[in-house]
């Protein structure tokens, strides 16, 4: 819990500081007077002033944001001698470069801190296939699983290579979402060194609008290829009352082979209460072991479980990019999930995708204290993710945030006036209104997610 608290605290402080940042940084290039500078909001924890700017920098209670308040006479009476240093005395330029640097800074850290994450050596697993999920697009295209992607592209004669089944789901993500087919070069299991075979998906087929669980469901590669071994076993579970040890090879089930993992996993969930009868290899001999899988209760499903764990780790590749490789592919990463962050936030508000993909601080927390306990490489991936996610939010065209400002500016320059007063006033409360019923949303969905 501990861990989850302060990998969340430091996530949203170092995010909220980055966007800040960058209204400050641009605010001071632009001549703009900055009055403070705050991490958080409500009551004032701690804080120092500038002797030579006089800006104040206060931490405050609330770590759920922060705010650059500038010099403006539309808060208060401004010194003559100081109006040109007022935030609303600028060009529209100048006043538009402040407002869209905070969400541009939190882009920026993204590209940073990808391409940080891609300039280290990390073991990742190969882009070695599963067993498809039954029913699938991958089954009905005669995938059988243990094939090796070697290069993927839109076109087939544009393939790039990959390596890991991160790289591989990636470009199912793509292709799914822009609903277009992927070109697959694969080599097939167990035929290393033989001339690859060119496979073509029809991604575009699923309608699919998020990238969620279920994508890859449907799509039928949920994990890579593990074999189907024995880890540890819980002794007082079914597997351990069966006679079954940990490194034991499971060979076939009920006179079926068994593939791999994901193969045993699922005939160990459809067959609650079954007796199965597995042929497993151990030191060298066959054994013949029948064992029953538990029945219990999963997400309102009875399902199967046997007290152990299945599979073996899937063979690894050490993944390290040059320096200008690696901030390319940081950039290029980055435009790609804003891209499609911004696209799932329309389909959000058009009812294409569900509401139920809105996390709110609970959510990130939670995701945060994992990925803190997974090593810094998962870390720094998902402070990337969140920044993007940050800044993609703000340049949403909704009023009070960076976007809505941006919209009354770009009325501004087309019409030569600023937005009347009644309308902007008008336009912030219902903005407001909006943020607070999409927070109560993500709210909800996070109790859901972590206690439901």
């Amino acid at each position: 819990m501990m861990q989850t608290i302060l990998a969340f605290l430091l996530a949203i402080g170092l995010l909220v500081a980055v966007h800040e940042w960058g209204h400050f940084y641009v605010a001071r290039l632009c001549g703009v007077k900055v009055l403070r500078f705050s991490i958080g909001f409500g009551p004032k924890i701690g804080g120092i002033s500038s002797k030579s700017t006089g800006t104040e920098f206060v931490l405050c209670a609330i770590p759920l944001g922060g705010y650059v308040k500038m010099l403006d006479s539309r808060e208060g009476p401004v010194p003559d001698h100081e109006r040109f240093q007022a935030f609303n005395h600028q060009s529209l330029k100048r006043r538009a470069a402040i407002v869209a640097a905070g969400p541009l800074a939190n882009l920026l850290l993204a590209i940073c801190l990808y391409a940080v994450v891609n300039w280290q050596t990390v073991p990742q697993a190969a882009a070695v296939l599963p067993s498809p999920v039954e029913a699938s697009l991958v089954a009905k295209g005669g995938w059988s699983g243990g094939e090796r992607i070697l290069a993927v592209g839109f076109a087939p004669e544009r393939l790039e290579p990959i390596r890991t089944f991160d790289e591989l789901r990636w470009w199912l993500t793509k292709a799914s979402l822009d609903k277009r087919a992927l070109y697959l070069s694969a080599q097939p299991a167990g035929a290393v060194g033989e001339n690859p075979t060119l496979r073509t998906l029809a991604l575009g087929t699923l309608g699919a609008n998020a990238a969620d669980a279920s994508l890859f469901q449907k799509i039928g590669w949920i994990a890579p290829f593990s074999k189907p071994v024995l880890g540890e076993v819980a002794p007082d579970g079914r597997a351990a009352s069966a006679g079954l040890r940990q490194g034991d090879l499971v060979v076939s089930v009920d006179g079926v082979a068994v593939g791999d993992a994901y193969q045993l996993r699922a005939l160990i969930r459809k067959s609650p209460e079954t007796v199965l009868h597995w042929r497993v290899w151990r030191d060298g001999r066959e054994l013949l072991l029948s064992i029953q899988p538990k029945a219990e209760q999963q997400g309102g499903e009875t399902v199967g479980r046997v007290g152990a764990y299945i599979g073996a780790a899937p063979e690894m590749v050490d993944i390290q990019y040059g320096f200008v490789d690696g901030g390319v592919r940081a950039f290029e990463k980055t435009w790609e999930i804003s891209r499609m962050s911004l696209a799932a936030m329309a389909q959000m508000l058009t009812g294409q995708v569900s509401l139920r993909n809105l996390n709110g601080p609970l959510a990130i927390a939670d995701y945060a204290g994992k990925s803190a306990a997974l090593g810094a490489v998962q870390f720094l991936s998902f402070l990337a993710l969140i920044s993007i996610s940050l800044g993609v939010l703000n340049l949403l065209p909704l009023p009070v945030l960076d976007g809505g400002h941006l919209m009354y500016y770009l009325w501004e320059g087309l019409t030569g006036r600023p937005v009347p007063e009644k309308w902007w006033e008008m336009l912030q409360r219902a903005g407001i209104a909006l943020l607070l019923v999409m927070m109560s949303i993500a709210f909800y969905n996070d109790v859901l997610h972590i206690w439901g």
